[in-house]
């Protein structure tokens, strides 16, 4: 029997950095940026401050939780490693634990300090539903419907938070912003279960894709990437031109919609392309924030 090689401080560091997937980073910090800066109009600490953690912390608590309670299952899951989620050594899983929590405790006690009562409500729901989409009793990821909704809670309540901490006025154009991003979320999500369904399976893992079947599933995605881009038409100019930005989604997704079960795993190449695709709207977003800011200063 080979014994396991030391854990030194260098390979807990890496395992950690993995975990936290660096290259989802942007995704949860960017929200809150965005939301906050476009509202408060200044950079200040609280800016700083709330995006680091979105950054960093906030991604080690959530996928590191994930990948210490969906151990088993991704053993057995091929494409578990990289940007596709770590594969923890089992002696990491407590250290992972503890360095989620420490590195989120002082952001969040100078959020909770900072922030207004409704600020710090929406920043507990966000921390609830990072922590038991993953972590027992509840595991939200292993409830139909509430995984998917659970997991877009996880980029949009960033960009909440943010509207919320800074003091933004709530209007219906506003609230469809954030409920075409709560649907791509949604939609992202399910589609991403979808080349786990052998694998989920076989781990006893119920998941919204093992539930309904691949090709439902993919067809649920298309149809909630579909309504996330008719909602930006009711959003206030030039935010109409947002709708544009799910066309490459559904363009990505489309060619699964009669995926069988068995064929699923082959939905991996689709997923690789939405991870570039992200860049692409992100870079999009980004213009249509900048215009907007212009015409709102």
């Amino acid at each position: 029997m080979t014994t396991p090689a030391p854990l030194r401080p260098a390979t807990v560091l890496a395992q950690l950095f993995v975990s936290s997937r660096p290259v989802s980073w942007i995704n949860t910090a960017y929200p809150f940026a965005a939301a906050y800066l476009l509202t408060a109009r200044q950079i200040d600490l609280t800016f700083v401050v709330g995006t680091l953690f979105f950054l960093v912390p906030y991604n080690l608590a959530m996928y590191g939780v994930n990948d210490v309670f969906d151990y088993e299952s991704d053993l057995r899951n091929p494409r578990k490693g990289g940007a596709h989620g770590a594969i923890l050594d089992r002696r990491l899983h407590r250290v992972t634990l503890w360095a989620a929590a420490l590195s989120c405790l002082p952001f969040l006690v100078y959020l909770v300090l900072v922030g207004s009562w409704p600020a710090t409500l929406v920043l507990a729901a966000s921390m609830f539903f990072v922590v038991f989409y993953s972590a027992p009793p509840l595991r939200l990821k292993e409830r139909p419907f509430a995984d998917s909704v659970t997991s877009s809670i996880h980029f949009f309540s960033p960009a909440v938070y943010g509207l919320v901490l800074a003091g933004a006025t709530w209007t219906w154009p506003l609230g469809a912003i954030v409920a075409a991003f709560a649907l791509w979320g949604v939609a992202s999500h399910a589609f991403g279960a979808v080349q786990d369904v052998v694998a989920d399976r076989e781990a006893d893992i119920a998941s919204i894709a093992t539930v309904r079947g691949a090709r439902w599933t993919v067809r649920f995605s298309l149809t909630c990437y579909a309504a996330s881009g008719l909602l930006m038409l009711a959003t206030a100019w030039p935010g109409p031109l947002g709708a544009v930005i799910a066309v490459p989604y559904l363009v990505a997704v489309w060619p699964y919609r009669n995926t069988t079960d068995e064929a699923a795993h082959t939905a991996t190449r689709g997923w690789d392309r939405f991870l570039w695709i992200n860049q692409l709207s992100g870079f999009m977003t980004t213009l249509l924030l900048l215009w907007y800011a212009l015409l709102t200063p």
